[in-house]
């Protein structure tokens, strides 16, 4: 399965795509919007406790090597690489946590 970034999810809807992949609920709460979308048709991913302690280990990998990331961010990449879906993102800040975890990540441009 496929999961939106917020970039990539709000593109499509100025757009007028349909939407079928799903999304997470960091990108439910940081545009509202897609829940009214009528093209919307995929799933919302709410984090679990282990998605929460998965983003704290990718934060202390990544600031050891000096490249720390946003809550969202790190959230998103847990949630994903917990249930080992593919991102597909706008967002190039998400190839370094590709580098040091399991996510999949496709950049569109």
């Amino acid at each position: 399965m496929v999961v939106l970034d917020t970039s990539v999810a709000i593109e499509k809807v100025k757009k007028g795509e349909k939407i079928r992949e799903s999304i997470t609920a960091v990108t439910m709460v940081e545009f509202p919007k897609i829940l009214e979308y009528r093209h919307f048709t995929g799933d919302v991913i709410f984090p679990k406790i282990k998605d929460f302690f998965t983003a704290y280990k990718l934060q202390e990998k990544l600031l050891k090597l000096g490249k720390p990331k946003s809550f969202a961010d790190l959230l998103i990449a847990a949630i994903c690489v917990n249930r080992q879906e593919k991102l597909v993102t706008k967002d190039e800040d998400f190839l370094d946590i590709a580098e040091i975890s399991t996510l999949n990540v496709e950049i569109i441009k």
